[in-house]
This record gives C-alpha cells, sequence and structure tokens, in this order.
C-alpha cells in the first residue's frame, strides 16, 4: 500500500507525521479521551449502513485480526459488476494507493460517495478527505456523480459538499503522490514544530516532536 485516506489527511496537516505513522508507531500517544471520540466515531458510521436500505459490506479481516484489502476490493469489484445498490465501506486501490468508502450509493448518473462524520458541521479536512477518494474512484473507472456529507448535530443531516471539491480535487493530483514518497522516506522526515501540531487535531507524536517525556 502506498497510503490511504488516513495518510493522506494526516500528510497534509504534517508531512512528519505520516512517516512517524509508518516508523515510529511506538510513540503515538492517543489520549483516551480522542480514543472514546474515535470510537463513537466508528459506531456512528455502523449504524448508517442500512440508510438507503439493504447493502453489502465488503469489510474482511485476515486469521491475524488485520484487515484484508485484497479480498475487500476483490468483494467491491463483485458488488459494481452485480449492479449492488449499496456498498458499505466500497475498497479501491490505485497505484497501492487505498481508500473504502463509508457508503456508495447507484444511481442512474453513476455513484454517489458518502462519508460519515461524528461532527455537527463541515470541516476543510472531511473535504480534503472525501477529495482523496474521489480521485482513487476515478482513476478506477468509477463514475462519482455526487458527494456526501452525513453528520451527526444531534440528528442525522445529509449535506451536498460536490460543488465544495474543486480545490481539494486539484490538490490530490500533486499531494497524493508527494506524501507517498514521504511515507516511504528511508530518512526520518523532520519538520519543525509549529501550529500544524495542534490544528485541525492535535498529533498524536506531539511529545515525540517537543522532546517531552511520555508517562
Amino acid at each position: 500500500m502506498a497510503i490511504s485516506k488516513t495518510d493522506y489527511v494526516r500528510g497534509l496537516q504534517c508531512p512528519r507525521m505520516v512517516w512517524l505513522d509508518k516508523n515510529r508507531p511506538q510513540e503515538k500517544v492517543i489520549p483516551p479521551e480522542v480514543q472514546a471520540r474515535l470510537d463513537a466515531g466508528n459506531d456512528f458510521g455502523d449504524s448508517l449502513m442500512g440508510l438507503f436500505g439493504e447493502y453489502v459490506e465488503t469489510t474482511a479481516f485476515k486469521e491475524d485480526g488485520r484487515l484484508d484489502y485484497g479480498k475487500m476490493i476483490k468483494t467491491t469489484q463483485e458488488c459494481l459488476e452485480s449492479g449492488t445498490p449499496v456498498i458499505c465501506e466500497a475498497a479501491f486501490s490505485y497505484y497501492g494507493n487505498y481508500c473504502a468508502v463509508d457508503l456508495l450509493r447507484k444511481t442512474e448518473k453513476g455513484y454517489e460517495l458518502y462519508e460519515v462524520k461524528n461532527s455537527p458541521s463541515v470541516k476543510p479536512v472531511f473535504l480534503q478527505d472525501i477529495a482523496f477518494q474521489k480521485y482513487i474512484l476515478k482513476k478506477c473507472g468509477v463514475k462519482v456523480s455526487k458527494c456526501f456529507l452525513i453528520l451527526n448535530d444531534n440528528e442525522v443531516k445529509i449535506q451536498d459538499v460536490s460543488g465544495d471539491l474543486y480545490p481539494y480535487e486539484r490538490e490530490a493530483y500533486t499531494k497524493i503522490w508527494e506524501i507517498s514518497k514521504t511515507k516511504n522516506s528511508k530518512d526520518e522526515i523532520f519538520v519543525p514544530v509549529g501550529e500544524q501540531c495542534e490544528s485541525p487535531y492535535r498529533c498524536w507524536f506531539y511529545e515525540y516532536c517537543h522532546g517531552e517525556k511520555k508517562e
């Protein structure tokens, strides 16, 4: 795998972050409250798989518990060929760059892409995430007609963000390959600490880069 959509948005925040994810994972510190928020987001996404009726979920695991990307991609292709109306975790890979779409819905004009976020409003990082996915799907020959965010604003809210993606799509065409090169660099990437350490999210390697001792 070159990079995933998670690698992509983290690499945009800070190139060093995505290098550390691969090469210094033992230095990562995820606070309990952050992990709880991540788990809540996963639960919210799982609860919406049936939003548009019957669906096929591609999620598959290897015997060691890791995701079986190859099997997920194969199942996705089978669903596309058979005309499955809704695919959850629809998996695609282009030159090793990988994404799994939360909800991919077939329409007369192509496919609608839905990204689920346990958040009340749209954030730029969400649009970066979707732009990466749209790029991969386009390169895999899938026509994406519209893109939506499914948000949690005390109730489920669906927002069409298709018209907001253009600058993020342009960015993806070059940044995907730059971040992939950074992730796979043999030498450690160094970036001066700064605002990117806490924006849009506090980096899980904050203590490592700031030289603070982990508890």
